[in-house]
């Protein structure tokens, strides 16, 4: 089967809300079958997410409330790429922001797509060690508690329902996978 069957050609696109870290727009796209449709996107500014160790059975997490689903939610350190940074630099910062260490050292492990059928938020992820203390100021309207959990615990805690967000579950999956093979080292 041709993928040019599955193109979607954009034949005009209406900005709906612009904010400072998403923009909402919909698209009058043509189908394959030149039949035409409506799609909702959000243009999300792209992010990291931080798989920082602290040892080799211990993850960084961070505890903060999040408001669009009325929670405190326990999370990787994450947050967005400014637009003077490339996104492993913007990794670097938000560790020291979250949970106050730099990462001696630190790898670009994958790029992750939260909800393509309707956002184009990008998220790249990074696995940090060799943790330094270094402290950044938070971002002024951010208020976390950050801690290192056993990675055997906070695998418990995805399966009882108690970590919902899904970057962290991935992150918690990802370092459970090492403890497992015993790829601590690299």
């Amino acid at each position: 089967m041709s993928e040019d069957k599955f193109y979607e050609q954009s034949i005009k696109s209406e900005t709906i809300y612009d904010g400072k870290i998403l923009k909402l727009r919909v698209d009058t796209v043509e189908l394959f079958n030149k039949k035409y449709s409506k799609r909702e996107i959000v243009d999300h500014q792209k992010g990291v997410g931080i798989i920082a160790f602290d040892g080799d059975d211990k993850l960084w997490l961070v505890s903060q409330y999040r408001i669009a689903i009325d929670k405190v939610t326990l999370e990787i350190p994450a947050g967005l790429v400014e637009s003077n940074e490339v996104p492993i630099e913007a990794a670097k910062r938000e560790l020291q922001e979250e949970i106050g260490y730099y990462p001696e050292k630190i790898d670009f492990l994958f790029n992750m797509y939260s909800s393509p059928g309707f956002t184009n938020d990008k998220l790249s992820f990074f696995k940090a060690s060799e943790l330094r203390e270094s402290k950044l100021a938070e971002d002024e309207d951010e208020n976390l508690i950050a801690k290192s959990y056993n990675i055997a615990d906070l695998w418990d805690m995805v399966l009882n329902g108690e970590i919902t967000d899904a970057k962290t579950i991935i992150a918690i999956q990802y370092a459970n996978n090492l403890k497992l093979k015993n790829e601590f080292k690299d």
